[in-house]
């Protein structure tokens, strides 16, 4: 994934790992970034690792965006994750 200077980046803390979403991304993409531990078939040993770890689920997962923070659903497939990530690939993909 390359990006240049002017790229936009977004932030965030999910399942205990910071994240870091530089565009462009395509949906999938960014739906795989942020919600990496549902990864279904993980590919690399470093995936398996970070798919089964300890995680304190007392602090909220959250992505920050030029509009604020938003917490991250724990299921990738609801209605609120489908509206995270169409702010999120916006905010990354603007030209589109």
């Amino acid at each position: 994934m390359a990006t240049d200077a002017n790229s936009a980046r977004i932030t965030g803390k999910v399942q205990g790992r910071d994240i870091i979403l530089a565009g462009p991304l395509s949906k999938d993409e960014i739906r795989d970034t942020v919600w990496w531990w549902q990864i279904p078939d993980p590919k690399t040993s470093k995936e398996r690792e970070d798919r089964v770890h300890e995680y304190d689920d007392s602090q909220r997962d959250v992505i920050a965006t030029l509009g604020g923070y938003y917490e991250v659903p724990d299921n990738r497939l609801t209605h609120e994750a489908d509206e995270l990530v169409e702010l999120v690939y916006a905010e990354l993909n603007p030209e589109d």
